[in-house]
């Protein structure tokens, strides 16, 4: 059977559809223009199967594509497989577009798809590995030059949501290469609407238009992404015209962008959750201390009246006002109420220190205890203000909190070790749907089964995996909806992770120049558009 979008799929769909077809008519003709936009971390690497990180597939989105992709509202549509049919509940086969050039001329077919389907199982030395979403495929047959059909062991309804992160790369351009090798442009041969220039790690990435590109070609020329992690310095390169767009204006100075008539300010509630994550797993962690600062023999937060009383003692609502400036939407779940597997019964914590103190000392800890928070610093909207500001929450309850803030790059290789008794980070839901932060981040760690893999506490919960496991063999809609919010529960109201807030992003651009806000937060320079 062809699978086609459901009726409530094109109802939810219609206005962002009016919008995106606004915004295409209003794009100029292709022109000679540059476009210069900055963005608020660098990517890690330019191998786009090397990693799988934020910032490292806002990047890739421009020079390579995927089977299917997601839409502004995180909905999967056609990309490089024009159309698909599930054949059985085990087998998968996509129809390829036909004449889809490589940057380098030759044709892409379905034996570089089925390439691309294995490479991210070989890469090496990733702190996060892209194969979680090629595990589920145990078979790849290639039928013709623009046919390929994916068996799965098991019923698996996700396959469409997981290869919207799986990017085709030209197999004769990267057999034998290296990830490092991707950043001096070897390899960089993608279908995207942009063809890689040059990398200047930590600064920026040139492109040039794609002028074979399959669809519709960009309006810019040539792209230059910056990489400013500093906000004031990103918006002030926005004011001094030294870029035409940025992303994540800073909170301090939103009211002044909202009152500058040559600014136009875009925001959307995005699809990612900013969490802590509390070391469950050792009997003695690494940052635990008592008041004086000496080590501790037991570690407290493996206590789930512990983790529960920090729960507690965060103003939420606080660090909305006060801190993001309105930019986030406290919560205890794992994805917004838009996306498949919200569970409505989970409400947020309300903010109780006296009770929260409470919990401590029946717990064990009537005078507290001491820990060290680590954060990235410049990853998230006020990544680092908002660990400064839960610090201090928590000391009023007792737990005297050191912060440590490191860059992204830094943070990620320390946690992927387990360096960390407690941690900030984010979880964007990838596949549209809240198995995505489950399997990744409170899943019991098992690579076989992809996993575990951001599950950098090492929480395990045997119950909740096998709620998630049914989940991700069960095709009824109703039925594996339920499973996912009982496997949320479970995870949440044993404090495995601690949900804070759902971030909103905000994009910023010179008047004239106008941008689709998307769910999935990436920011791509092919959708700006000159009105």
């Amino acid at each position: 059977m062809r699978l086609l979008p459901s009726s409530k799929f094109v109802r939810n769909n219609l206005l962002a559809s009016a919008l995106a077809a606004l915004f295409v008519f209003a794009a100029p003709v292709a022109s000679a223009q540059e476009f210069k936009l900055a963005m608020s971390s660098p990517p890690t690497s330019m191998d786009p199967h090397f990693y799988n990180l934020f910032p490292n597939l806002n990047v890739s989105d421009h020079m390579f594509e995927t089977l299917v992709t997601m839409d502004a509202d995180s909905k999967v549509i056609a990309g490089l497989a024009e159309s698909w049919t599930l054949i059985n509940n085990l087998t998968w086969e996509f129809k390829l577009r036909k004449g889809v050039k490589f940057h380098d001329g030759s044709e892409m077919t379905a034996d570089d798809v089925a390439w691309s389907m294995e490479r991210p199982s070989l890469i090496v030395g990733s702190p996060g590995k892209m194969d979680v979403y090629t595990k589920a495929i145990i078979n790849k047959k290639v039928i013709d030059a623009h046919t390929i059909r994916f068996t799965t062991k098991e019923p698996y309804p996700l396959l469409l949501a997981d290869l919207t992160s799986i990017y085709i790369v030209s197999r004769k351009a990267t057999t034998g290469l290296s990830s490092d090798d991707f950043s001096s442009g070897k390899g960089m041969v993608g279908t995207g609407p942009y063809k890689f220039v040059k990398f200047q790690r930590d600064d920026r990435l040139e492109m040039d238009r794609n002028e074979a590109y399959w669809g519709k070609k960009p309006a810019w020329s040539k792209v230059t992404l910056r990489f400013i992690p500093n906000g004031s310095t990103r918006l002030a390169a926005l004011l001094a015209g030294d870029v035409q767009a940025i992303e994540n204006v800073p909170t301090p100075d939103l009211a002044k962008v909202r009152a500058d008539p040559n600014i136009s300010l875009y925001s959307k509630v995005s699809h990612r959750v900013i969490y802590l994550f509390p070391d469950t797993a050792r009997e003695k962690s690494p940052f635990i201390t008592d008041k004086d600062g000496k080590p501790l023999d037991k570690n407290p937060l493996q206590d789930q009246r512990v983790r529960a009383a920090l729960s507690m003692a965060i103003n939420r609502d606080a660090i909305r006002d006060r801190v993001m400036e309105g930019l986030s939407e406290p919560t205890n779940n794992l994805v917004p109420a838009t996306l498949f597997g919200y569970n409505p019964a989970l409400k947020v914590v309300k903010y109780d220190p006296e009770g929260a103190k409470k919990l401590l000392a029946t717990a064990g800890y009537p005078n507290g205890f001491g820990l060290t928070l680590h954060t990235p610093n410049n990853r998230y909207v006020n990544d680092e203000k908002v660990a400064q500001t839960i610090a201090q929450m928590f000391s009023r309850i007792g737990v005297a909190t050191k912060v440590e803030g490191l860059p992204m790059s830094i943070y990620s290789a320390r946690g992927a070790k387990q360096e960390y008794s407690l941690g900030l980070l984010g979880w964007g839901a990838q596949t549209g749907e809240v198995s995505s932060p489950l399997r990744a981040l409170a899943a019991c760690d098992n690579p076989a089964r992809g996993f575990g893999g951001f599950n950098w506490a090492k929480y395990c919960n045997p119950k909740m995996d096998v709620l998630l496991t049914q989940a991700l063999n069960t095709v009824d809609d109703k039925a594996r909806l339920k499973l996912l919010q009982d496997a949320t529960a479970i995870v949440i109201n044993d404090g495995g992770l601690i949900p804070l807030h759902q971030q909103v992003t905000t994009w910023a651009t010179k008047k004239g120049i106008a941008y689709i806000p998307r769910t999935d937060e990436r920011t791509h320079a092919y959708q700006f558009v000159q009105q």
